[in-house]
């Protein structure tokens, strides 16, 4: 993550003749508690980051990338080993489950919001407590794979990657569910950089296959080009949330 990120990082310095330093956050529920400690101008996030930054910071998505395979978007998925014999929500009862961080979409917002839908209001009681999180969506899929859980929940984009590595993944995983399509990561600005170099950010950023350099960049941010975000991109991330919390909160009524 270091080295794709200080690429475009000393490119955008040497475009803006800004200084533009790097910063590495070690897990998703960090990003939003210290972009207000270490005063941060920006920072890419993952779609459900973006959302309660847009909302608590007054955050404004810019741009996202298109990976290498002319995807922007991912989706969160459900998954079992092929021989688990879980079929079902109801199947799923008293097993154990990995979800990826608390401040993730795919892994953790959809799967909680998918339980909720199918009439689980308590995961503590439906699980009993065996559930846990791993900290990335690669380990949620491992977490499954060797046995250590029985369902997992985790990024679609990340699991197609692991498969492309690995084709044997494809037969021993079994998807059970697919959430609707996110932003995979945007960057987002705070609202003290000055308009015109944010301006002049987003034109750069969407400009960059236009130049050899540039391609050079983004190939080593495994993307092919940036394209324009926008705060509607991020109003069905919301619903999601509301329908994933709905369910703790009718468990904390209870």
């Amino acid at each position: 993550q270091v080295a794709r990120y200080r690429y475009l990082a000393d490119y955008l310095t040497e475009q803006l003749g800004v200084k533009v330093n790097l910063t590495v956050m070690s897990r998703y529920g960090e990003v939003i508690k210290r972009f207000k400690v270490k005063n941060l101008d920006g920072a890419f996030l993952s779609s459900y980051t973006a959302t309660m930054g847009i909302k608590e910071l007054g955050l404004e998505p810019v741009v996202y990338p298109v990976n290498l395979r002319g995807e922007s978007t991912s989706r969160g998925v459900l998954f079992v080993r092929s021989d688990s014999g879980i079929e079902s929500v109801e199947d799923m009862r008293g097993k154990r489950i990995v979800f990826v961080d608390p401040a993730t979409t795919e892994g953790y917002l959809f799967p909680l919001a998918y339980l909720h839908q199918h009439g689980v209001t308590d995961i503590n009681l439906f699980f009993n407590e065996q559930f846990y999180f791993s900290g990335s969506h690669a380990s949620a899929v491992f977490s499954v794979l060797d046995g250590r859980s029985d369902i997992g929940a985790a990024k679609n984009t990340v699991l197609q990657r692991l498969i492309r590595n690995d084709p044997s993944i494809a037969s021993e995983l079994r998807i059970i569910a697919e959430s609707i399509e996110v932003p995979e990561v945007t960057l987002c600005l705070g609202n003290k950089i000055d308009k015109s170099l944010r301006e002049r950010m987003k034109t750069v950023l969407l400009q960059m296959e236009k130049s050899k350099e540039g391609k050079m960049v983004l190939s080593q941010f495994e993307a092919v080009r940036f394209i324009e975000a926008d705060r509607q991109d991020f109003v069905a991330v919301g619903k999601l949330a509301q329908e994933a919390w709905a369910g703790i909160m009718e468990h904390g009524k209870n």
